[in-house]
């Protein structure tokens, strides 16, 4: 009879570098990441004996903790399944990746240069251990690591001689300890619900989370995507009639949805608005309210712009009875190379010129929304 499958323990050995401190390079060669997966063997062995009756796998690669903190955990997920591939007895139970000729074996174990100026850099490790001692050595990683999982001395020397930096800390934790740190630190810069929602992304992927923005913006986690309240449905929700204090509220929420979509994008998770199918991966987001009546003028483009954020909003905007403008559209650009684009979306869908208004201000209509002038602009 076949024996069952080993249960994967994911972990991470944790790298805080010191103040200015920026390793060379982001993945190890085959020769150092074995050389590094000897000892960190036998720090997690003087940690947990009982890990000896594991298989312990190490990816050469120096990730954000963004990186690996993804829904379907991919970076340990490839870890586990090279590693299964390797014979039983193979490299006494010790198994490393690392990269060859400037590339590791596979490309989730790739680290993307985007997230590597950050102060940690985290190292993947999973232990295989049998099905019938996974549990018992499960609950004394997570007590031990937590308590003293300082690398030792040896492990550390190596790390900054080979990396070429120096380290406030190396200290291994496992999987749900570091998930609980990054909690910590999103809620630390008032990102809670932010936090909310990721940690529903990671842990129970198929169900259903809400929360409230800090300003007070609805979202919702359901089936991989983060859906936003749109931002004229919140706007309609604020209570002040002070004009000034709306349009700042406005700016305000915008930026709130930069910090979210950048930060839902390095965790690989969409975000879109409610009832609509368009992700803000693309750079924006979309409200499209209605369709241009062709009694009207012509529709236009109005830049709504704030202080140290630039353009906000862009409204797509037409005059008809009084001169009165009605808006049909407006677009949020949430990175910075999102406006040309968003531009350009707006004017193929209404069928009209790519000329902007830039209105040096967030403009409001008489019902407090994101309106236009209701006198042509030349």
């Amino acid at each position: 009879m076949e024996s069952s499958q080993p249960i994967a323990l994911p972990a991470v050995l944790v790298l805080e570098l010191s103040h200015g401190a920026t390793p060379a390079r982001l993945t190890l060669s085959r020769d150092e990441a074995a050389e590094l997966a000897a000892l960190v063997a036998a720090d997690l062995h003087a940690l947990v004996p009982q890990v000896d009756s594991a298989r312990l796998a190490l990816a050469g690669s120096l990730f954000d903790t963004v990186e690996l903190l993804r829904p379907g955990f991919p970076v340990w997920a490839t870890l586990d399944e090279l590693a299964r591939r390797v014979p039983r007895g193979h490299l006494e139970n010790v198994v490393a990746f690392g990269s060859h000729e400037g590339h590791m074996p596979a490309q989730p174990l790739e680290p993307d240069a985007t997230y590597a100026d950050g102060p940690m850099r985290v190292l993947p490790l999973s232990l295989l251990a049998p099905e019938a001692q996974a549990d018992d050595l499960s609950a004394e990683l997570e007590v031990q690591l937590v308590g003293r999982g300082e690398a030792g001395q040896r492990t550390a020397d190596w790390l900054m001689r080979t990396l070429g930096v120096q380290l406030e800390h190396a200290r291994y934790l496992s999987r749900n300890d570091l998930i609980a740190l990054t909690c910590v630190q999103y809620e630390h810069v008032n990102l809670a619900p932010l936090w909310t929602l990721l940690e529903a992304a990671l842990l129970t992927p198929y169900g259903e989370e809400s929360t409230l923005s800090a300003r007070g913006l609805a979202l919702r986690y359901a089936n991989g995507v983060v859906h936003a309240q749109p931002p004229t449905q919140w706007l309609a929700a604020q209570t002040t009639d002070d004009a000034a204090q709306r349009a700042h509220d406005v700016a305000g929420l915008v930026f709130e949805l930069r910090q979210y979509v950048a930060l839902l994008d390095a965790h690989r998770i969409p975000l879109q608005l409610e009832n609509d199918t368009t992700p803000a991966s693309q750079g924006h987001l979309l409200e499209i309210l209605a369709d241009a009546n062709p009694g009207y003028d012509a529709p236009a483009l109005f830049a709504h712009e704030a202080p140290g954020l630039g353009v906000v909003a862009l409204t797509v905007a037409q005059r008809g009875d009084g001169g009165r403008a009605r808006a049909l559209a407006h677009g949020y650009p949430l990175q910075p190379t999102a406006l040309g684009p968003l531009v350009t979306l707006l004017a193929e869908r209404y069928g009209i010129s790519t000329d902007v208004h830039a209105l040096g201000r967030v403009l409001l209509d008489d019902v407090g929304q994101l309106g236009a002038p209701a006198t042509p602009l030349h």
